[in-house]
């Protein structure tokens, strides 16, 4: 399935059963988030276009944010989990060895940043997979992690879906002028 279809697919589900609007955001944010699998599913174009169906639809923003910015965190979570039990050992597991790039990068992006690595690597794609996961491996501090973590990740959730809803509205108002 190619990435337009699978946009289509989830939001028009997200559309169609607005009660599952959390949880689906939820899924997709930690998976966007999650060291493996953001490798696999680019997440963040269905972020995007729900976010978009949030003010037509009339989902509230409120639990769809939180649902999103929880996903997103707790996948940050879960990576720098995995980066502190399996140190180094993690770059060869797949689909990490099909980028043996993403492990150096990461590395030398979290020397150069440290804790604001955290909340800048968030909204950069290949970043996003390698900075928790680097952060771990490196037994950055815990709570200075989460804290970071956690704060990216409200603003990350917020910034996507309020995108989605900006374009929604510039689109709508370009209609009416057409």
């Amino acid at each position: 399935m190619d990435f337009d279809a699978y946009i289509e697919l989830v939001s028009a589900f997200v559309r169609d059963n607005a009660a599952w609007a959390p949880p689906v955001v939820f899924a997709l944010a930690f998976g966007e988030s999650l060291a493996f699998i953001s490798l696999l599913i680019p997440a963040w174009g269905a972020l995007v276009a729900i976010g978009a169906l949030l003010g037509s639809s009339g989902i509230s923003f409120w639990p769809v944010w939180v649902a999103g910015s929880l996903g997103a965190a707790f996948g940050d979570w879960l990576s720098y989990w995995i980066g502190l039990k399996l140190e180094y050992s993690v770059q060869h597991i797949w689909p990490l060895s099909r980028h043996p790039d993403l492990i150096p990068r990461g590395e030398a992006f979290m020397k150069k940043w440290g804790i604001p690595g955290i909340f800048i690597g968030r909204f950069f794609g290949p970043l996003r997979a390698s900075v928790p996961l680097i952060a771990g491996i490196f037994e950055m501090p815990y709570w200075r992690f989460q804290f970071a973590n956690f704060t990216s990740a409200f603003v990350w959730a917020a910034v996507l879906l309020t995108l989605g809803d900006g374009i929604a509205v510039t689109l709508h108002w370009l209609r009416g002028l057409l």
